[in-house]
């Protein structure tokens, strides 16, 4: 006899697993179309892996912004309605920006703060994020296709190739 408790449990660790992996997909396709880590043009195999290193380290800087939307906005809130395409866009755009206008030496007070005091200052910029701005096109929903009647003449109806093979 087999013990239902533990096919139980591991039916539930496989389900766990399962999940994961979809994460882990999710995390992969959003790597792949926002931050294009997948460059045709990249034949050398240390160009690749750096360049999907540089999506990763994008992928972790773009899930902080959005934990500290989440922290403000609400969870429900940040993933219906914001478009991580849009605020990576945002991100990509605004860091140049910021890279040419603020010399390096302005950066280092964040380096030399705590994980509260950081946590504190993303919060509070959370909070003055215009999410409009942001806002995800929801898909529309698939319009059903007009199927056309096949009509047929009515003076000369169709005859199968094979029914006049077989009368000759």
């Amino acid at each position: 006899m087999t013990n239902l408790p533990t096919k139980v449990a591991n039916a539930l660790v496989v389900a766990q697993i399962y999940r994961k992996r979809w994460t882990i997909k999710t995390l992969f396709q959003i790597l792949t179309e926002i931050f294009n880590c997948e460059i045709k043009t990249l034949g050398y195999p240390k160009a690749a892996v750096f360049a999907f290193c540089v999506a990763l380290v994008s992928y972790n800087i773009l899930s902080v912004v959005l934990a500290a939307l989440r922290s403000i906005h609400g969870i429900k809130k940040i993933e219906q309605e914001v478009s991580s395409y849009y605020l990576a866009d945002e991100i990509r755009g605004t860091y140049r920006g910021m890279m040419i206008a603020i010399p390096p030496s302005e950066w280092k007070v964040f380096a030399k703060m705590n994980l509260i005091e950081l946590t504190n200052i993303l919060r509070d910029l959370a909070d003055r994020v215009n999410l409009v701005v942001f806002a995800s096109h929801p898909r529309a929903s698939k319009k059903t296709r007009r199927v056309l009647k096949r009509t047929r003449p009515s003076k000369r109806p169709h005859v199968s190739t094979a029914k006049i093979l077989s009368q000759k």
